[in-house]
Order: structure tokens, then sequence, then C-alpha cells
């Protein structure tokens, strides 16, 4: 009995067909107002994002494979639905990543630079979340960001920041997590907390189908999104690769989130059609078969079908290709010429404030690097250059 059939859940909600149709349906007509709300400069914007951050992609890749990264960490595939629940946010709401969210970065303002120096071991968080729309730090402790997600979307509960029916306060909070770390403890601790405390959240599962080499059959017996009835929270399953319902079921269950009717579960049916990491090899435990039926599922691919038929013409996808390649060198370009981080700023910041033991420490390594003259690499101290 395969995972879809053992429980009697309705289908994923899917908006669009795989060659780019659109879906009519029960489902699909509850969610067409958000779809059309968006009209065509908000199409297009879905559009733009996804290419863009598989061209930023592809460049990072190409990166990591010629040294440029310590590892790289592909999204290819799952543009859907990440760019279709990062347009369904509000620039208040928080959103806690864990380490292969890049179009949700992106279109919140992160610097594609400030990804990579991140795994080029030039930083050890790569960004402040309040100068960035308040989206929080890659965290690469598979799971750990459900449990900071959901003690921040407490906080707002008892600060009452949420259910307060303005929509300039109201805020939620979105924390994004993989099949693989279902079945870490730390997610199921999360869920429990966010329905007792009835957090304005929304938990964003993205089922990419393999956790590293172990596929999602062995994990659950039953759909994912299943799970989320037994902590009491809503749950629906859609179509991960059109970006489309991606957008208007979180845009529904952020409302409904903020609005205080509690945390909201998303099981986003997806596919990763990289390796894990630039480390792994999916050659090993995959089939070139099923690489191929989720690729003639590609978000990018379906999307541009769908906007053709709407008459969309060739300057739009010709300007998009062009602006995708500039942020290909650009990347390029600005990575490459990254000067090598100050060693000294592993001290930095362990602490809110300063720390004895940090200063003592960082100040035995400046007089160590120092009995290597020249050769050695200058450390800062906060007494100054050593």
């Amino acid at each position: 009995m395969s995972s879809s059939e053992a429980t009697d859940a309705p289908p994923p909600v899917q908006l669009l067909s795989p060659s780019g149709e659109v879906v009519e349906s029960a489902a699909a007509d509850e969610f067409r107002p958000y779809v059309d709300a968006l009209g065509d400069d908000g199409l297009r914007a879905l559009h733009r994002d996804m290419v863009l951050t598989r061209r930023f992609d592809r460049e990072a890749a190409a990166l990591a494979r010629q040294g440029q990264l310590a590892l790289w960490v592909p999204s290819h595939g799952q543009e859907g639905a990440q760019v279709g629940l990062a347009h369904a946010t509000r620039p208040q709401d928080h959103l806690f990543p864990s380490y292969r969210e890049h179009a949700v970065a992106l279109s919140r303002g992160i610097d594609p630079v400030d990804i990579l120096r991140l795994l080029r071991g030039h930083t050890h968080g790569g960004w402040n979340p309040a100068e960035h729309q308040n989206f929080h730090i890659y965290t690469l402790v598979i799971g750990s960001q459900t449990l900071h997600a959901t003690g921040f979307a407490m906080g707002l509960g008892l600060d009452g920041k949420s259910g307060t029916g303005d929509p300039e306060v109201d805020q939620a909070v979105v924390t994004f997590f993989g099949d693989g770390a279902t079945s870490q403890g730390d997610v199921s601790e999360a869920l429990v907390f966010a329905a007792s405390f009835q957090t304005p959240e929304l938990f964003f599962l993205q089922n990419n189908q393999w956790a590293i080499s172990v596929p999602v059959a062995r994990q659950s017996r039953t759909p994912l999104v299943a799970r989320a009835g037994g902590f009491g929270i809503p749950g629906t399953q859609v179509d991960g690769n059109d970006v489309l319902a991606s957008y208007a079921v979180s845009r529904r269950d952020l409302e409904a989130a903020r609005g205080g009717g509690g945390p909201r579960f998303i099981e986003a049916l997806t596919y990763r059609v990289g390796a894990h990491t630039s480390s792994d090899d999916p050659t090993k435990y995959r089939t070139d078969d099923e690489l191929q039926s989720w690729i003639a599922r590609d978000p990018i691919t379906r999307f541009e079908a769908f906007l053709r038929n709407r008459g969309e013409g060739d300057a739009f996808f010709a300007d998009l290709e062009t602006e995708g390649d500039d942020l290909g060198a650009d990347v390029r370009r600005r990575t490459v010429s990254l000067p090598n981080p100050d060693r000294g700023l592993i001290f930095d910041h362990v602490y809110s404030e300063p720390h004895p033991l940090m200063t003592e420490q960082k100040q035995w390594l400046a007089t160590y690097e120092q009995s290597f003259g020249d050769a050695g690499e200058t450390v800062t101290t906060d007494e100054g250059a050593a």
C-alpha cells in the first residue's frame, strides 16, 4: 500500500496541470479569487522570481564545482513551492528557513552573495533578519528552526501582535522544513507547543521525496500532512510544483493564522532535482526514470506554458533570460573577489555583551598568529591589530 492510498485524504490542491492548463475543480474554485487578485504583474513576478532563483542556483553549483564554495545546497525543482509561499507573506511576517529556501531569501531582499558568504565559510550567520524583512538566518541543524519559529510565534501572541483584526499590526510566522525533518523530535515538539498555545504560525513542509538517500515512503506509511491532524492542526496537501496552488493555499492559511485562527500546516509535494548538497551523488540511490518523471512536472516550464497561453509574448521571457545572465555574472564576480575574513571574528557575537573569556581567547589567537611573523595573518583584537 502506498502512502497516498493509506488514508482517505483529498487529492493535493492543484490549480495548474503539469502542462500549464487551468484545472477545473471544486478545490480550484475555492482558491481562484486569490489568483485573480494577483493580476498580470503579480503573475509575472512569480515567474521572474522562479527563473532568477534557478539561475542563481546554477551559478552557485558551478562555483562549488570549481572550489569557490565549501558546500552548495541546490533548490532546483522546488522554486514553485517556495515562490508561491513567499508571495503570500506580508513584510511584517517572520520567516524561519532551513538551508534550501533560496527563492524565499531572494524574495525577502537577501543579497544572493550573502548566502554564498555563508556557504563559503566567511560568516557565521549571513545577515541580520531585522534588515531583511524578518527573514531569519539559515539553520543547518535539521528541524531546530521549527522550535525557534514556534517560540517566536508564542511571543507574538503574548505581545498582542496577532488576532487584532488590524492588517498593519497582525503578524504570522512561517517555518520551513523538509520530509526528513519530520522524523526529528524537534518538529513534533514544535507542533505540540504551536497547538497548545494556538500560535499564529504556518508550518510549511517541502516534501522533496528524499531525506538525502532515504525515501519518504520509508519514513512514513501515511501522507506527512496527516501528522498535523494528530496535533489538532489543520493541514493541506498541495502540488508543490504548482506555484499558484502554493500561493493561494499559503495566502489562505496565513490570513487565518494572523487572524487568531491558530497554526496551519501545508505539505507541498515537490522534488529535489539536484543532489542533496554538492557532496552528494543521487545516482547512487534513485533512478533516472523517477527523476525524469518529476522533470516533466517542472514548476518553471509549467508556469511559462500558462503565461504563454494567456498571451505573454517572447519579449518578457527574453528579457528575463538576460536579467538572469546578468545576475549570474554579478554573483560570480563578487563571490570570487570576497576577501578572507579576519580570524578573530570567530569570537565576536558569541555573547550579546563583551565577555572576558572571549576577550582572552581572541588575544591569545592574535599573539599566536603574531609569532609567525609576516607568514601569519593579522588578527584584529578589541585593542587593535596584532
